[in-house]
């Protein structure tokens, strides 16, 4: 459904809309599960009580923070998008600068505000700062699974003009300057590919992307067995986290997003309690580019905060998706 109730014909949805619905779908499913961070599934407000501002009797994450704001999720996606506009390419050691500038100056944080930055990724932008190659900053031990990489990936594949190849690989050096393991590589290429399928108005987007995923690397090959064993299979709604794991996240935003409007999947994210923020820009991202800006609620897009600094870098996206 768009905003004002009616049903969206996801086909007839344009490409300008749907990189729009994207980008400001992780805005806002960021902006709107920050509130209700770290409290566990059972003290989630209901669904139809959702909103940037928690209802008065519920004890609100970040109190310091105004209602509407982006965290560390959906600054650093735009400062991805930044690299991605500003050198037509992804190019580490330009995304590395503007993690630096982000942590150390705010850049693209509402307010020049930075909060809420994970362990791993605050890790790996210190060995950044000490100098150290930015595809060997991540983290490679297995504990180092968390999200932080994969809440940033989408403009990789909105910007994408090459061959699924050629994704993946981004999307594995994009996740290596903070989260190096094969596994939270997989999930961003894995993520990536079902925003592109989305784009390319698939049948199936996500299984065209585990398919494609599959496809590219050998039946025994470690890649292979972490897909198989680690990242592909379905859990139930008993068993989904909203939990910091990359893995958790990515089957909760796959979850979230089989609901019928994007208000719908990004408040079913926040739902499974603790990471709300990150799972919610996770499946707000990909509910974006499924109901396009126009399926993202008005009070949300006039509410989000930092309109001064993400419009005029999407503008400056879309130009650049559109032109080439």
């Amino acid at each position: 459904m768009n905003a004002s109730g009616g049903i969206v014909d996801r086909v007839a949805i344009s490409l300008e809309s749907r990189i729009r619905g994207g980008m400001l779908g992780l805005l806002v499913g960021d902006a709107l599960g920050v509130p209700y961070e770290f409290h566990d599934r059972q003290s989630i407000p209901t669904a139809d009580e959702i909103e940037f501002e928690p209802p008065r009797w519920f004890r609100r994450s970040h109190a310091g923070v105004l209602p509407g704001t982006y965290s560390d999720d959906g600054a650093q996606a735009l400062v991805l998008a930044h690299t991605l506009v500003e050198c037509k390419r992804f190019d580490p050691e330009h995304f590395a600068k503007g993690l630096l500038a982000w942590k150390n100056q705010g850049f693209m944080a509402v307010d020049g505000l930075v909060f809420d930055i994970g362990i791993q990724t605050n890790d790996s932008i210190r060995r950044l700062e000490s100098g150290i190659e930015p595809l060997s900053a991540g983290g490679t031990e297995e504990f180092s699974n968390g999200n932080g990489s994969l809440m940033r990936v989408l403009p990789l594949a909105l910007c994408h003009r090459g061959t699924d190849e050629e994704l993946v690989s981004d999307a594995f050096d994009q996740s290596a300057l903070t989260h190096a393991h094969i596994r939270s590589k997989l999930c961003c290429a894995l993520y990536s590919l079902w925003a592109l399928h989305i784009l390319r108005n698939a049948d199936n987007p996500w299984q065209n992307a585990v398919d494609k995923l599959y496809s590219m690397f050998p039946a025994n090959s470690q890649e292979h067995n972490e897909m198989n064993l680690k990242i592909e299979p379905r859990d139930s709604i008993y068993d989904l986290s909203g939990s910091g794991y990359v893995v958790n996240t990515l089957k909760a935003a796959r979850w979230a997003c089989n609901n019928s409007s994007f208000e719908d999947a990004v408040k079913a994210a926040i739902s499974l309690g603790e990471d709300t923020d990150t799972t919610a820009c996770v499946a707000g991202g990909i509910a974006g580019l499924q109901y396009g800006d126009e399926g993202i609620p008005s009070r949300w897009r006039i509410d989000l905060r930092g309109e001064e600094i993400y419009e005029p870098l999407l503008e400056k996206l879309v130009h650049h998706i559109l032109d080439n």
